[in-house]
């Protein structure tokens, strides 16, 4: 207790009860549980021996202490070296179960971000570290301890991902691949390693290329011709190898790239033959039977012919009951026939109508006409000629 003494405060001496109501709430848990246990922490029965153990045990070592039997005073007491022990029994390293929660949420957003196939999914426990530390906020590299915690809790609590040793695998949203870590995802993490590994050769080459090229400038400067040789040579060699590498580099890059799509295409491929099976198992169902079919459909039509006539006798016998006699269409013919002559008559009439009308207004304009318009008669054209 003297540890997490407050100075001026003194030692916070119900420390051991909070500590033990969080764990009862499953907020804290002791590092060795958390990392031992094979069921979920969310499993309710979890832990059901340490639950007995506060419920039940602690009242019993209470009335114990109560009646002299255990206790500094009882006959097992042990005096300062008693207390000594009790004062402590709740220290050690703890899980805080609400901060390992928020850290899986944030490591499984970043990796939802994620674009590739099967090498984005996996990791060595090294690149894991790396590549979520700055994602939890620290922006450091996680500790052994860290990243056990968070691995343990997303593969048996989440059931996001497999581990082991040496390889961390991110599953997929397909239910049906395996939860193991095979030989393909082994063979695809190692060119992974490789890749990255080049990558830092590559970069680690081209910063003693800068140096060699800074160094033999500076000589320049001072005028040592030998030593600017001498950076300009090893600059020479370190571009030599730089190609190398790249062209390695680049090698393995592909081989990657392929691989990668190789694993997709099986991806691809399973799913395929579960499609097929899932479709090959519903056409297999005897509904979908070509007899079957027969069947249903010849009952359908003979259905369907039933209810026409249902509906033709109750047509039938709605006009009956409101007094409809039988209409012959041959009666309906001869009165349709009828109504269009009528129409057609109707129509000539009409026309003949206009027409007279038309004529008659042409006959009113003629008798209007001036009489020095028309032409002039014979007796008049003869007496103009005899005046002339």
């Amino acid at each position: 207790m003297d540890q997490v003494r407050v100075k001026g405060v003194g030692k916070p001496l119900a420390l051991g009860a909070v500590v033990t109501e969080l764990q009862l709430n499953k907020v804290l848990i002791t590092r060795s549980e958390f990392l031992s246990a094979q069921k979920s922490i969310y499993d309710p029965g979890w832990l059901p021996a340490r639950i007995a153990a506060f419920v039940v045990g602690k009242p019993l070592w209470w009335a114990l202490e109560q009646m002299g039997v255990v206790g500094e005073e009882g006959f097992f007491g042990g005096g300062s070296t008693s207390r000594s022990q009790k004062d402590t029994v709740w220290w050690g390293d703890y899980v805080f179960v609400p901060l390992v929660e928020k850290a899986a949420d944030a490591i499984l957003e970043h990796q939802a971000t994620k674009v590739g196939g099967v090498g984005g999914r996996i990791y060595t426990t090294d690149m894991f570290r790396h590549e979520f530390g700055s994602v939890l906020g620290v922006d450091v590299v996680l500790s052994d301890v860290d990243a056990m915690v968070l691995l343990k809790f997303l593969e048996r609590d989440r059931s996001v991902l497999v581990f082991d040793k040496e390889v961390v695998k991110f599953l997929s949203d397909d239910p049906s691949e395996s939860r193991e870590i095979n030989a393909i995802d082994r063979g695809i993490l190692e060119l992974r390693s490789a890749v990255q590994n080049l990558h830092a050769q590559v970069d680690g080459l081209q910063h003693k290329m800068e140096e060699c090229t800074k160094k033999a400038t500076a000589a320049v400067q001072q005028k040592h011709k030998s030593v600017a040789m001498s950076h300009l040579r090893l600059r020479k060699e370190l571009q030599d190898l730089l190609s190398k590498r790249l062209g390695s580099l680049d090698n393995l890059e592909t081989t990657l790239l392929r691989v990668e799509a190789s694993a997709g295409d099986i991806e691809i491929m399973k799913n395929y033959e579960s499609s097929t099976a899932t479709l090959r198992a519903i056409l297999a169902h005897p509904s979908l039977q070509k007899d079957s079919i027969d069947a249903t459909m010849e009952a359908l039509a003979v259905v369907n012919a039933d209810a026409k006539e249902v509906d033709q006798a109750v047509r039938v016998g709605a006009d009956l009951a409101v007094g409809v006699d039988d209409i012959d269409d041959g009666e309906l013919e001869e009165e349709l026939k009828a109504l269009v002559l009528e129409s057609e008559e109707e129509k000539k009439v009409h026309e003949e109508l206009d027409k007279a009308k038309e004529l008659s207004e042409r006959l009113e304009a003629v008798r209007n006409v001036p009489s020095d318009v028309f032409p002039p008669t014979g007796e008049a054209i003869r007496s103009k000629v005899a005046q002339t």
